[in-house]
């Protein structure tokens, strides 16, 4: 069975990925999201559940420790599950892992979050180079990334 790791940041992007969440079941998967409040009945619903640290760029200082902390953890955790896929709605927690996945020949799909409509997102750009799927929810996105597969609204 295929090992799939969905990752995101929380928020918007962990609700688009847990739209995905009915075909959790056809993969040995883990879920990967930041740890906020919000989002820590995640371990009672879903197997192999782990966190991040929570940052927001308005605080750029804090948030570049706590990108570095997750670049490092993102690794662990890398290692742990040995993931052959990484699917991810995005944000910044999701880029270090997609890298890392790149540096191990694993296949990366990135779906583009449904708020952007006309513009690229940063993780976006810095993801799409390297994105073995690099999936858009609005059709007018295919033409900012003309790889991209539009796929419609995930909801």
């Amino acid at each position: 069975m295929k090992k799939v790791m969905f990752i995101s940041s929380t928020g918007g992007h962990l609700t688009e990925l847990l739209e995905m969440s009915p075909i959790f079941k056809d993969y040995d998967y883990s879920l990967i999201t930041e740890k906020t409040k919000s989002n820590l009945y995640l371990k009672e619903k879903y197997q192999n559940v782990y966190y991040l640290v929570y940052g927001t760029k308005s605080h750029f200082l804090p948030y570049l420790f706590k990108f570095i902390y997750n670049t490092f953890k993102s690794f662990y955790l890398f290692l742990k599950i040995r993931p052959d896929v990484i699917v991810t709605t995005g944000t910044h927690t999701a880029v270090s892992m997609c890298y890392i996945a790149k540096l191990f020949r694993k296949k990366v799909i990135y779906i583009e979050t449904l708020a952007n409509k006309e513009t690229k997102t940063l993780a976006g750009k810095l993801v799409y180079p390297i994105a073995d799927y690099f999936l858009v929810q609005w059709e007018s996105m295919v033409k900012l990334y003309p790889k991209a597969i539009y796929i419609g609204l995930l909801f």
